[in-house]
């Protein structure tokens, strides 16, 4: 099977993944859910644990030898392996918990495939690793970011392993921000997705190994897949060793948040 095929058949996966997870989130949306306590204010619910095992029966069907880090079940299969998924089931779990349908299902090969599926509106964004494409309405248009929206969504939930020197929040209070761009507070990885697909003209958020996360892995393959700049908060790329996320649609965007970024640092 040709490098190509194999990926398209990895995002095929994804995508169908994701949209079995959403089919559970979306069915148990309004219920009263039980709730187990993860510490520290973290709490996964019922629809957590049920869409991450929906999803993971799709990889194990499909990809019975790849190994797979959930966000509820941790990790299966070898520690190391070379093919990793990367499953957050329900991502934006205190929105979900509390009534707002802003939330997604994040599906992610390590280095490769991704989907990224909105419960709510239908929407499925996904990338096989080149080239990233949305789902509305069983359409498969290519993602085309923008910047004229100005809205840049940004993250303010802790830690803050970056502070004194940068916390997100310091943002929305600079006179340069507030000139060019109006701030939205989303904590999901559907902001990167909005980026990927023009909804949104920029994602900034703190962090650490955000390759690694199944929180962010589907969303910034998106991102990467669909053209946008893509680097951590002190513009260097996206690794090991990078601090923070800053998604842009453009290399413009890119350089006004780096702008107001570095002034703060």
């Amino acid at each position: 099977m040709s490098n190509s095929r194999a990926a398209a058949d990895d995002a095929e996966v994804a995508m169908v993944a994701a949209c079995a997870g959403a089919d559970v989130v979306r069915t148990l949306y309004g219920r009263r859910l039980t709730r187990i306590d993860k510490g520290a204010g973290d709490f996964a619910t019922t629809a957590d644990v049920e869409a991450e095992r929906r999803i993971l029966r799709v990889i194990r069907a499909a990809r019975p030898h790849d190994a797979v880090l959930g966000e509820e079940g941790g990790q299966q299969g070898q520690l190391g392996a070379v093919r990793q998924w990367l499953v957050d089931p329900l991502c934006g779990t205190l929105n979900y918990a509390v009534g707002s349908m802003l939330v997604a299902v994040n599906v992610a090969l390590r280095n490769g495939a991704a989907a990224v599926a909105d419960p709510f509106s239908g929407d499925v964004f996904f990338t096989d690793g080149e080239t990233a494409w949305g789902r509305p309405d069983r359409a498969d248009p290519q993602l085309t970011p923008t910047p004229v929206t100005r809205l840049v969504d940004v993250n303010l939930d802790p830690p803050f392993p970056n502070a004194p020197g940068f916390r997100a929040v310091d943002l929305l209070a600079h006179p340069g921000f507030a000139e060019h761009f109006r701030p939205r507070v989303v904590s999901t990885t559907l902001a990167l997705a909005w980026v990927a697909a023009g909804k949104r003209a920029a994602y900034v958020t703190d962090g650490g190994d955000l390759l690694g996360s199944v929180h962010f892995a589907a969303g910034i393959a998106l991102c990467r897949a669909a053209g946008c700049v893509v680097t951590g908060i002190d513009g260097s790329p996206i690794g090991a060793s990078s601090r923070g996320l800053v998604a842009a649609a453009d290399a413009e965007t890119h350089g006004l948040l780096m702008s107001v970024i570095r002034s703060r640092s």
